[in-house]
């Protein structure tokens, strides 16, 4: 297996709004996604939990949410928190209720585990959930053999549009480039005029992207395997 390229394609928010099931089921379907990650308090994961629930082949994880920032005035500041972030004890409590709904919701376990805005790397999300990935078995984010690859984004790190990091050709140079081993590239597809977030216009531009036929030609030509969370033990 080392000396092969293997991608996961995970699209984060599953369940988030309307909109954003719209968006990832597209990229399911008619392009390279072959995992997702459910927010189990979005107001559509009913609705997105349904479609995963009768398609085994789509991998679905916990996309554990805490709080959400967007970057105004010159810095981070949070919208909301669903617990302090900092508390431990809330955070813990938080996660079994979140994966109690996951399951409620799809019937099975996730598995693989993110979070919202990558809170599970700071504690002590990241000993919340680590233990959480222990208990199930399953990939963490960021840790373990699973490399992950952000690269296909649409703004910068203060929120500024970069629309050219979510073209086609932006994912055929990501392809291109892959090491020997697992990595996710990580998306966020979506059609979001129902959604209140500072990542909208771009989640539509990530549709086309990941739906774009030289996508998966470059794949193809490069010998890389596409693959799901679900298929990790056995790549």
């Amino acid at each position: 297996m080392t000396d092969r390229r293997y991608l996961i394609v995970n699209a984060d928010d599953f369940g988030q709004s309307p909109g954003v099931n719209r968006g990832v089921i597209e990229a399911h379907e008619h392009g390279i996604v072959t995992s997702t990650s459910l927010m189990v308090r979005g107001r559509a994961a009913g609705e997105a939990a349904a479609y995963a629930r009768g398609r085994r082949n789509l991998s679905i994880g916990l996309h554990f949410e805490l709080a959400e920032w967007a970057y105004r005035d010159g810095g981070w500041v949070c919208l909301y928190e669903v617990v302090p972030p900092g508390d431990p004890a809330a955070v813990a409590t938080e996660a079994k209720r979140q994966i109690a709904a996951f399951r409620e919701l799809v019937g099975r376990d996730p598995t693989h585990l993110d979070s919202h805005q990558h809170v599970h790397r700071d504690e002590p999300a990241y000993g919340v959930l680590a233990a959480l990935a222990r208990e199930l078995g399953v990939p963490l984010r960021h840790f373990g053999r699973v490399r992950y690859c952000g690269d296909f984004y649409g703004q910068t790190a203060k929120g500024e549009p970069y629309p050219e990091g979510i073209t086609a050709n932006a994912l055929v140079r990501v392809i291109a480039g892959l090491d020997a081993g697992v990595t996710e590239l990580c998306c966020h597809p979506g059609y979001a005029d129902d959604l209140d977030s500072m990542y909208r216009p771009e989640r539509a531009a990530e549709v086309a992207a990941l739906c774009d036929p030289r996508v998966r030609a470059a794949i193809a030509a490069a010998g890389v395997k596409l693959i799901s969370f679900a298929d990790l033990y056995g790549a």
